[in-house]
């Protein structure tokens, strides 16, 4: 029953180690115009709604904006999923994507499943598993070598036979 979270802990890790180099799990950062921001959050949710494809009506359909300003960029999460990165200074849509590294992380921790649940039924059990065979692991490969070292440091210490 543990190796299927184990499974989905490890994978789901390993991807979001990528998603700064991978756009297919987070969209690239782009740089906007301005380092300073030029525009405000209303003329930001207005860029969001007078583009259609976006399915922007009002604040409600927005998850969270992170203001980027050394990068002259808001990023904008919506509920659907997808991202939209917009410059600070004269606020155009710079990028448009899905952004699936939320979702991974709601894999990652467990709660994508049944929420409490699998996050600290499941998967922190997993974890604490993981982290007890990778501690046993790194025991087990020093154990020897010490072993050796001792064995060593005691024939070492012994004098050497007399000769009769």
């Amino acid at each position: 029953g543990i190796a299927l979270p184990a499974l989905l802990l490890i994978g789901s890790g390993l991807l979001l180690q990528t998603k700064k180099h991978w756009s297919w799990v987070q969209p690239p950062e782009q740089r906007g115009s301005g380092a300073a921001p030029r525009i405000t959050l209303d003329a930001l949710l207005d860029v969001l709604v007078a583009a259609p494809e976006l399915g922007v009506t009002g604040w409600e359909d927005i998850n969270r904006v992170d203001l980027r300003p050394g990068r002259g960029v808001a990023k904008v999460w919506l509920h659907s999923g997808w991202e939209v990165q917009v410059d600070l200074g004269d606020g155009r849509i710079l990028q448009n994507a899905y952004r699936r590294s939320d979702t991974i992380e709601s894999i990652h921790d467990g709660s994508f499943f049944a929420g409490e649940w699998t996050k600290l039924g499941l998967f922190l059990p997993t974890g604490v598993l993981l982290l007890f065979l990778w501690v046993s692991g790194v025991i087990l490969f020093f154990l020897p070598l010490l072993a050796r070292r001792r064995m060593k440091a005691r024939l070492g210490a012994k004098p050497p036979p007399r000769a009769t």
